[in-house]
Formats: structure tokens, sequence, C-alpha cells
């Protein structure tokens, strides 16, 4: 006589209840930005990685593609480095790519979408604050 839940363990269930189906994922991102803007130069290699000083005012995201002049990408953000007034960068380039190829002063460039502003990281001021004078409420009384 099979008493209790169902008399299954969770083991066999089989392919019912999962999250869903997992079409896409591991598959590289495609998707080129419509606009692309200046984010610096090359310095030099290191470790495989290119090593680039920021032109643009902004700061990018991590894992941002990073592309050449003609729209072709080369690899993505990997490190951000030094002060705010001379952020570095690191690339981590796509396989087939080698970083020792790229002269100094090379440009390379990003998608406008994938910048922060650099305010963002910045302590923001303090707002001053206006103290509202709270009403007592009348109390009970004494008993």
């Amino acid at each position: 006589m099979n008493r209790g839940r169902g008399g299954q363990s969770f083991r066999g269930r089989g392919q019912r209840g999962g999250r869903g189906s997992d079409r896409g994922r591991g598959q590289p991102q495609s998707f080129i930005s419509a606009e692309i803007i200046e984010m610096g130069t090359f310095l030099h290699a290191c470790e495989g990685d290119m090593v680039c000083l920021s032109t643009n005012k902004k700061i990018p995201y991590f894992n941002a593609p990073i592309y050449l002049p003609n729209k072709k990408p080369i690899g993505k953000v990997d490190e951000i480095l030094g002060p705010m007034n001379e952020v570095h960068f690191t690339v981590k380039l796509q396989e087939g790519i080698v970083a020792s190829s790229f002269k100094q002063n090379d440009k390379v460039f990003i998608g406008e979408d994938k910048l922060l502003p650099l305010e963002r990281f910045l302590p923001k001021p303090p707002v001053a604050k206006n103290k509202v004078a709270k009403k007592k409420m009348p109390g009970r009384g004494k008993y």
C-alpha cells in the first residue's frame, strides 16, 4: 500500500518542470552597436592582452566589445585601471588576434551604449536637508 505524497522521489521526474529552454546560451554575441566612438589608444601588449589608454571621458562597461575602426570586433574590456583622470583598460582578445600585431597609438573603438558617465563614480555632494517641525500629538493625560 502506497501512503504519503505520491511515493516518488524528485530524482525520477525526467524532463518535466525545468527552467525553460537553453536556446542561445553560451553562444557569442554578434550584435554590433549602431554607433561606435573612439575609446582609446593601444599602449603595449601584456600577457596576451592589450593595454590601452582611454581617450574618452566616459568609463567602459566590463566585457564591452572593442572594435577596430572598420567595426570588426577584436575583444572585450577585461580590466579598468588607474585614477579617474587617466583611465587605462585591458582588452581580452578574441581567438586568432594577437596583441603584439598592434602598433603603439593604434585606435580602438567602443559602442556608445557601453559607456558610463564619470559622475557615476564620483562622490555625490551632500544634500541640504530641510528640517520639518513635527507636531506633537496630544497625550491622553495621566490616569
